[in-house]
């Protein structure tokens, strides 16, 4: 007899029984569905669970075991996906899909060992996008290992604090709270002779890869390609605002004061990957008046760049890679797309982000509508928000050559980057108010 292992539970406002009743997408509750209310399922067994609330679990669970269930009203809003799951052993990955078996992705669930095939935990994922309304949503067992790794209770699903369609509301509670701290704040003195430069910087170094993107794929880990992160060593596809502040690794300085998330695609020469040997991310103003700026709301996230551009970049075109150092650029590779740099010269890339802000959302749909550039030297309008101006400024310790290089997103055009704040507050402010308000240069440990 195979062990037991999972108990599911699923995330709405439509609670599966035996027969399929459904709620509302409007009702405030999670939809939950009851794992042993399946319409239809392969490799399952039921079993009395010892969870709070009692009832029966889905049980037995091992890779390739699957459970459909039809009416889950999804509504339109972004969700929050959860699980209720326990194991002894093992792990894998439970993946709701739409559809069919084989449908869109809705979210993957991560499952390791809990304690026991009756010591219960939620585990949870974001679903920005997925078809909208009473769906037919199949809950699918992955694992490497062979044998049982799961037993579920429920699964539940749950609209985010958003305007829907993807959009994602600050707090407003929140966002006044860190407004009228940093507005209290005193500034620092700024010393004679200082530069009067608006700007601080986080210095990083290459921290891991990982085929995953929190914020475009929030939750499905490998749905992306592959990714060079730095800052927070922790961040991977289910990564979220709490999960960044819950740990002080990062390679990034200043820490712990910066333990936000930053990446960018892969860079591949001749197949082999070549990572950033530095990473400067300078926070500034492009502003007429720098005094304007005002510092991020934790859990914000933007993204510059997109990934798919792929077009050709000769020498001075938009997107370009280029060659810092004695020597500079020594020629091109064969297809005009990428330069080659003297043996003294580094491989660089400058990658900036948009400077003004709606206010209200801390992500949109595209991961860029909710921010505008300036052009003019303010900020207004739709956005009328001025925040630090985020570029990266990435150094590669490789000269290149005529056969060039590749990003794992693909062609030069299509680099971009991530940014997904988890600055300390206080800390942030500080240097905004002190650096970028004041125009005054400052260091990474944020003084003149």
């Amino acid at each position: 007899m195979r062990r037991p292992q999972f108990l599911l539970r699923a995330l709405l406002a439509a609670a599966l029984a035996a027969t399929a009743l459904t709620h509302s997408a409007a009702q405030a509750a999670a939809t939950v569905v009851q794992a042993e209310s399946f319409a239809a399922q392969s490799g399952v067994q039921l079993e009395a669970t010892a969870d709070t609330g009692g009832g029966q679990n889905a049980a037995y669970l091992a890779s390739g075991d699957w459970m459909r269930f039809d009416g889950v009203d999804l509504g339109t809003a972004a969700l929050t996906v959860a699980v209720r799951v326990a194991s002894a052993a093992g792990s894998g990955t439970v993946e709701l899909r739409t559809g069919s078996l084989t449908g869109p992705l809705l979210a993957g669930l991560p499952v390791t060992a809990t304690g026991g095939w009756q010591s219960w935990v939620t585990t949870t994922a974001s679903a920005a996008t997925h078809p909208a309304g009473p769906q037919t949503v199949f809950a699918i067992m992955r694992s490497a290992a062979g044998g049982d790794f799961a037993n579920i209770n429920w699964f539940s699903f749950e609209a985010t604090a958003s305007s829907g369609g993807g959009w994602t509301d600050v707090d407003p509670a929140a966002w006044n709270a860190q407004l009228a701290a940093f507005r209290a704040m005193t500034p620092a003195p700024v010393p004679a002779g200082a530069v009067r430069v608006p700007e601080f910087n986080a210095t990083c170094a290459y921290s891991h890869s990982r085929p995953d993107d929190p914020i475009v794929f929030p939750g499905l880990p490998g749905a992306s390609h592959m990714h060079s992160f730095l800052g927070n060593r922790s961040t991977d596809a289910l990564t979220t605002t709490q999960s960044l502040l819950g740990t002080t690794a990062t390679s990034c300085a200043p820490a712990p004061a910066d333990l936000s998330a930053y990446w960018i695609p892969t860079l591949y020469e001749h197949d082999r990957p070549v990572e950033p040997k530095g990473v400067i991310v300078y926070y500034g103003s492009r502003l007429t008046d720098a005094s304007a700026t005002v510092p991020f709301p934790l859990g914000f996230r933007m993204i510059a760049g997109d990934a798919r551009s792929q077009v050709p970049t000769p020498r001075g075109s938009v997107n370009q890679f280029y060659c810092a150092g004695p020597g500079g650029e020594t020629g091109r590779s064969a297809d005009g797309n990428w330069p080659v740099c003297a043996p003294t010269a580094t491989l660089m890339f400058q990658l900036v982000f948009p400077d003004c802000w709606d206010g209200r959302h801390l992500d949109s749909p595209d991961h860029k509508s909710h921010l505008a550039y300036t052009y003019t030297g303010t900020c207004g309008g739709a956005y009328p928000v001025a925040i630090p101006s985020v570029s990266f400024v990435i150094a590669y310790p490789s000269a290149g050559t005529a056969d060039g290089f590749r990003l794992a997103s693909g062609m030069a055009s299509s680099m971009h980057g991530d940014f997904f704040n988890a600055w300390d507050n206080g800390a942030l402010g500080h240097r905004v108010k002190d650096c970028v308000v004041q125009s005054a240069k400052c260091n990474t440990a944020g003084t003149f």
